[in-house]
C-alpha cells in the first residue's frame, strides 16, 4: 500500500517553497521588483483593500460548497433512498445547473452581480433548509435550488471580480487575485472538511417529526453551511459596490429588458467568436475532467486486500497540492504568457491522466493524481485571466453559464453511464489532451492577432476590446 503519510509530507513541503518562492518577502530577500513596488505602491494598496473585500464574500460562498459536498450522499443514504434514487437526485442537480443556469447568468449581467450574490446565498441557504426534510419532493426541489446556486457561484463571483478590477483600472493584478482566490479556496476545503467532520459527531440525527423532519447528525454540515451563507450575503451588501455588465446601461434599459435577453445575446456572441468557442470548449473539457477525478479517485485507489483508505489524509494531499499550483502560477506568469503557460498546463495535467488509467501500482496512482491537483491550482487563475481578457465584460456572467453547459452534459455522462476507473481517467486523458491542442490553437490565434505581444495584463485587455470592437464594425459592415 502507498505510503500516503511520505507523500503528503512532500506536497506540503513543496507547497511551503513555492508559496515562499512566490511570495513579496521572498522578492524584498533578493531585492526583485524593488523599484516598481515603490512606484506602484498606490496601485498595491487599492488592489489589496479590493482583494480583501472579494476574499471574505468568496471564501464565505466556498465555505458553503465544501461543508456539504461530502455529505449529500451520505445523508441521502442516512434517509435509507435506494442508489436509483439518489443517482436521480444526483441527475436533477446537475440538470439544473445546465438548464436554469444557462440563463441566470444573463439576468445577473444587466441586474446587478452584487444582488445576484445575495440570491445565490439566498437560494443556496434554502437548499440547506430543504435536506431537513426526509421527502423525496423536497429534497428534489433542494437539488434543483443547489444546481442554480453552483452556476451563480462559477460564474458571478468571478464577473464581479474582473469588472471591479476594471473599472478600478486594476487590470494588470487579475491573475495576482485570481491565484490569491484559488489558494484560499484549498485552504477553506481542508478546514471545511475538519469542520464538517466534527459536526457529524457532535449531535446524533434525531427525528422531530417522525419519518419527516429530523436534525443532527449528517444535517450539522449543512446547518453550518446555512450560518455562512448567512453571512456571505450580509456582507457582500456592506462590502461590495454593485456593478454591471455593461456600465453604459440605463434604468430605462433596464426596463424594457426580458429575463431572455441576456442568454440570447450572450449566445450570438459566443457562435460568432471562435476565441470564445474555444475558451468555452477547453474550460469545459479541463473542468469535466476535475469532476471524473472527483468521482473516480477512490474506486481508482482502492487494492483488492481491503485495506482502508486514509480519507481524509488523501484529500488533505490533494488540497496542499492544489495550493502548491497556485503559487506555482504566480511565478511562472512573471516568465510565460498565460496562453503559453496554460498549454503547459494542459499537456502535463493529461499525461497524469493517462499514467493513471495505465498503472497497476497504487504509489504511481496517487502521485500522479497529485500531479494532477497542482494543474488544477494553476488552471484556476491562468483560465480566469483567459476569460477575462476574451469574454466581453456585457456578457460575461451569462457567457460563463453558457460554458457549462457542455461541462454538465460530461458529468451527467458519467454518472448516467458504468465506466470503469480505467476507462474514465482513459477518457479524461482524451479530454485534456484535446484540451492541450484547443488551447494551442487559440495561443496562435491570438499571438496573430497581436494579443500576446505586451507583458501586461491591461493592454492584453485593451487589445483584445479593439479586436471585438473591429469585428463588430466588419459585421456592421457587411449587413
Amino acid at each position: 500500500m502507498a505510503n500516503f503519510m511520505v507523500i503528503f509530507g512532500a506536497a506540503l513541503l513543496l507547497n511551503c517553497l513555492v508559496t515562499f518562492r512566490s511570495s513579496g518577502m521572498w522578492k524584498k530577500m533578493t531585492g526583485g521588483s524593488q523599484n516598481a513596488e515603490k512606484e506602484d505602491a498606490a496601485s498595491r494598496a487599492k488592489w489589496e483593500s479590493l482583494l480583501r473585500k472579494y476574499l471574505i464574500v468568496y471564501l464565505l460562498a466556498t465555505l458553503s460548497d465544501w461543508l456539504q459536498g461530502p455529505y449529500v450522499y451520505a445523508l441521502y443514504s442516512e434517509y435509507l433512498y435506494s442508489q436509483h434514487d439518489i443517482a436521480v437526485l444526483f441527475v436533477a442537480g446537475f440538470g439544473s445547473s445546465m438548464v436554469f443556469g444557462s440563463f441566470v447568468g444573463g439576468m445577473a449581467d444587466w441586474g446587478g452581480r452584487r444582488l445576484f450574490v445575495v440570491i445565490f446565498a439566498l437560494v443556496y441557504a434554502a437548499s440547506c433548509v430543504t435536506k431537513h426534510f426526509k421527502n423525496f419532493h423536497i429534497l428534489m426541489l433542494g437539488r434543483l435550488l443547489g444546481g442554480i446556486a453552483t452556476s451563480l457561484l462559477f460564474s458571478v463571483f468571478e464577473a464581479w471580480l474582473i469588472r471591479s478590477h476594471n473599472d478600478a483600472g486594476l487590470k494588470n493584478f487579475i491573475g495576482k487575485s485570481f491565484s490569491w482566490a484559488a489558494y484560499g479556496n484549498s485552504v477553506i476545503a481542508i478546514l471545511a472538511g475538519l469542520v464538517a467532520n466534527e459536526a457529524t459527531k457532535a449531535l446524533p440525527m434525531i427525528a422531530i417529526k417522525e419519518q419527516a423532519l429530523y436534525m443532527g447528525g449528517y444535517l450539522n454540515p449543512f446547518d453550518f453551511a446555512l450560518l455562512a451563507l448567512v453571512l456571505c450575503g450580509l456582507l457582500v451588501m456592506s462590502l461590495w459596490e454593485e456593478n454591471y455588465g455593461d456600465s453604459s446601461s440605463t434604468k430605462s434599459d433596464e426596463g424594457s429588458a426580458q429575463w431572455y435577453d441576456g442568454l440570447r445575446s450572450a449566445f450570438v456572441t459566443t457562435i460568432r467568436s471562435q476565441d470564445i468557442l474555444l475558451c468555452g470548449a477547453i474550460s469545459s473539457l479541463f473542468e469535466g475532467s476535475m469532476y471524473i477525478f472527483v468521482f473516480m479517485w477512490t474506486p481508482a485507489l482502492k487494492v483488492e486486500d481491503g485495506e482502508k483508505l486514509p480519507f481524509g489524509l488523501i484529500f488533505s494531499t490533494f488540497m496542499v497540492c492544489c495550493m502548491a499550483g497556485s503559487s506555482m502560477f504566480s511565478i511562472l506568469i512573471e516568465h510565460t504568457k498565460g496562453e503559453r503557460l496554460a498549454v503547459g498546463i494542459f499537456a502535463f495535467s493529461a499525461a497524469a491522466m493517462g499514467l493513471i488509467a495505465l498503472s497497476s501500482n497504487q504509489t504511481l496512482k496517487f502521485i500522479a493524481m497529485n500531479c494532477f491537483e497542482l494543474t488544477v491550482g494553476m488552471y484556476w487563475p491562468v483560465m480566469g485571466t483567459l476569460k477575462g481578457a476574451i469574454v466581453p465584460e456585457s456578457k460575461r456572467a451569462a457567457i460563463y453559464n453558457l460554458y457549462r453547459i457542455p461541462l454538465n452534459f460530461i458529468v451527467l455522462f458519467s454518472l448516467l453511464t458504468s465506466l470503469t476507473p480505467s476507462q474514465s481517467f482513459t477518457l479524461n486523458f482524451i479530454m485534456l489532451s484535446v484540451a492541450a491542442v484547443l488551447q494551442t490553437i487559440l495561443m496562435m490565434r491570438r499571438g496573430k492577432h497581436g494579443l500576446m505581444e505586451s507583458d501586461s495584463a491591461t493592454s492584453d485587455l485593451e487589445a483584445a476590446e479593439r479586436l471585438l470592437t473591429q469585428g463588430k464594425k466588419e459585421d456592421g459592415a457587411e449587413a
